[in-house]
């Protein structure tokens, strides 16, 4: 369990003399948590890392020290005795919550979904034209369950107005940025802030992943998690609600997290925040970059169904060449919308120097594409994935 820490821990902790505020940044990354050995760091001055993709589809459910992080500063020092959740902007009661209070006044819910990197599989992209960006290959997704409270029962406490369109989420974290320092932001239509089913919320204030409170790198004390959207749409950290009729001007948002492809100033002004993560299967054993010997191999792997109310994986297929030809694999965990399906091939024999590509299906008709368009930021690569015998 995480450790609850008070003001003198984190004073000592800190080396500081003075009384700093809830939120104060501990420099030293190593006294905060280390990176688990599960995890090849891509990153170390902010902690970016990922797993190896043949240990993280052993479980359907991903265990936290093979989960991925993604941080764009470091871990925020945060005491939930003092921390508040502001709701605020166009609703008709202006919320500050306790963290004791928010989880004694709204029902607590649970819910499984997987929660992916925009920029997952980015080498791939990287290796046609240089991006600037975390070199994140295939293993940037994770599939938890997820523990909190529902978003929309805490909007409804506070009164949203007609006029209300977006749902803006400000994180704690301090992001250094040439043009001063910010909070990580996002938003999410209100639409998808109600859109709550049995099974899922439309949007979760999240305060446990796996039955255990979020580490500090998983966003400690709180975090939203907005499931089919990207990860950069569930904000760690988060100490900031603010109901708006317009999408947040949080640079996160309006600069960043959008696919553009000549990287001009009317292509940012114009293109559309990306929500939703698409259709997407990827092969894990073989591992990718591996010099496999020929010989007889079960091939596993993950896929992903888009981001959408109902659509869940219909069917994933291998080929040996090339495309050429295709065998249906056999999906090991239940289709479920929101959350990715492991699978499996029979054994079959690979030659030396030969491919294997894999390719997936949605109920709702989408097929993953063979080629996606090269784009400046290198998201949402998710055309087929190939390995080859010998690297």
């Amino acid at each position: 369990m995480t450790q609850l820490w008070n003001r003198r821990d984190w004073l000592q902790t800190a080396g500081l003399l003075s009384v700093l505020p809830a939120t104060s940044l501990l420099t030293n990354r190593s006294a905060w948590g280390q990176i688990s050995d599960k995890l090849q760091t891509l990153t170390t001055d902010i902690p970016n890392a990922e797993p190896h993709v043949d240990q993280l589809i052993q479980k359907w459910i991903t265990p936290i020290e093979q989960f991925y992080i993604r941080s764009h500063a470091p871990a925020p020092k945060i005491d939930p005795k003092s921390f508040k959740l502001t709701v605020e902007g166009l609703v008709e009661k202006p919320l500050s919550i306790s963290y004791a209070d928010l989880f004694d006044q709204f029902p607590k819910v649970e819910m499984t979904s997987t929660l992916t990197c925009a920029g997952n599989r980015r080498t791939e992209l990287m290796a046609m034209k240089p991006i600037k960006g975390v070199p994140w290959g295939p293993g940037a997704i994770g599939n938890a369950e997820w523990g909190g409270v529902r978003l929309s029962d805490v909007l409804k406490k506070a009164g949203v107005k007609p006029k209300a369109k977006h749902i803006w989420f400000e994180g704690l974290d301090d992001i250094q940025r040439d043009d001063g320092n910010i909070p990580f932001g996002a938003s999410i239509p209100i639409g998808k802030a109600f859109a709550d089913s049995d099974a899922y919320p439309g949007a979760l204030l999240c305060n446990q992943m796996n039955g255990e409170d979020l580490t500090p790198d998983h966003g400690y004390p709180l975090r939203t998690v907005v499931p089919g959207f990207i990860g950069a749409r569930s904000v760690k950290w988060l100490g900031r609600i603010t109901v708006s009729d317009r999408p947040s001007s949080n640079h996160y948002v309006s600069g960043a997290y959008k696919l553009i492809y000549d990287n001009t100033d009317k292509e940012w002004s114009q293109a559309r925040p990306i929500y939703e993560y698409l259709l997407n299967s990827v092969i894990a054993q073989p591992k990718p970059g591996s010099k496999f010997a020929p010989g007889n191999y079960k091939v596993k792997g993950y896929a992903l169904p888009p981001g959408r109310e109902g659509v869940v994986i219909r069917e994933v297929q291998i080929s040996t060449d090339n495309g050429v030809s295709w065998m249906p694999v056999h999906l090991t965990s239940e289709p479920r919308e929101y959350c990715w399906q492991l699978w499996e091939s029979p054994v079959i024999t690979l030659e030396p120097h030969q491919t294997i590509t894999v390719r997936a299906f949605d109920n709702a008709g989408g097929t993953q594409p063979q080629h996606i368009e090269w784009n400046h930021k290198g998201y949402l690569m998710n055309d087929w994935h190939q390995v080859t015998q010998g690297g």
